[in-house]
């Protein structure tokens, strides 16, 4: 496996690769990884001759206050299971490699980042949407893999990448979950054991909300009530938001007619997690 700390370094070397024909995937990470960054890796190697990952904490996405600092780090960790799972390929720039002294470019894709995450984070997908520009204009990848858990930065990826007429395909893999439900992500690391057991309440009032729509229910605002007072029930959770949305728009909707996107971000003490799941009737 090659690691790469440098751009200029990365480009030559994958250059090579792909003038002799060699496809590449790519999955952007900020490091820590877990099972549900694992599935991208293993997807990325099953679908392409090069798999490559970032791990890179990015600190555009991040706002004041937020856990940048405390972010989980652990490089050597991570390039083992990165390894482990199938790439071929670790790009662990620093900060000041991506953005330089005198940095002054971003990357920002409108409307439909000012709802859901974009509401509460504001700044957060500026940050997204350059880092990730950059990393595709430096890998030049086939196909970049992403997933389902931050399904507006998928939605928001594919957006900018149609917008700026990219060449290359972005695939949305499905949620990695624990046993009791809980969406993988990195920070459920910060959570002490009572808010570890309550936040198990996210998957469950998802659940409910896909119960009560195939019983008949449609209306979106009955829904999202549904789940609000079930997340409320457990005196750890402090809702950030719960949203129905159209899956393209991310706008509110009142009925769920077609493909809709059920969302939510909630604290568990000082951890926000966010979760969702698609429906469709």
């Amino acid at each position: 496996m090659q690691i790469f700390k440098q751009i200029a370094e990365i480009k030559n070397y994958l250059r090579t690769e792909q003038r002799n024909g060699k496809s590449i995937g790519f999955v952007p990470t900020m490091g820590y990884l877990h099972e549900g960054h694992l599935s991208l890796i293993r997807r990325s190697a099953s679908e392409n001759d090069i798999t490559v990952v970032s791990i890179f904490v990015n600190p555009t996405q991040f706002g004041p206050g937020e856990d940048f600092e405390k972010y989980p780090r652990d490089l050597n960790r991570d390039i083992q299971l990165a390894q482990e799972a199938g790439a071929h390929v670790i790009f662990t720039p620093d900060t000041v490699t991506i953005y330089p002294e005198g940095y002054k470019t971003y990357v920002e894709v409108q409307k439909i980042t000012d709802t859901l995450c974009g509401a509460s984070r504001p700044g957060h997908f500026r940050g997204v949407t350059t880092v990730v520009t950059k990393l595709f204009n430096i890998i030049h990848p086939d196909r970049a893999y992403f997933g389902q858990k931050d399904a507006q930065q998928g939605i928001v990826i594919r957006q900018m990448v149609r917008d700026l007429d990219m060449d290359l395909e972005i695939i949305v893999c499905p949620i990695v979950r624990e046993a009791d439900g809980l969406a993988m992500s990195s920070r459920n690391i910060y959570l002490n054991p009572e808010e570890r057991k309550q936040a198990v309440v996210l998957f469950q009032s998802l659940t409910m909300a896909k119960d009560l729509i195939v019983q008949g229910e449609k209306n979106a605002y009955k829904i999202k009530a549904a789940i609000e007072k079930k997340i409320s029930e457990k005196s750890l959770a402090k809702i950030d938001y719960v949203s129905i949305v159209d899956m393209e728009t991310l706008r509110d909707i009142r009925q769920i007619t077609n493909k809709t996107l059920i969302a939510l971000a909630v604290r568990f003490g000082e951890t926000r997690l966010i979760d969702n799941i698609i429906v469709e009737v």
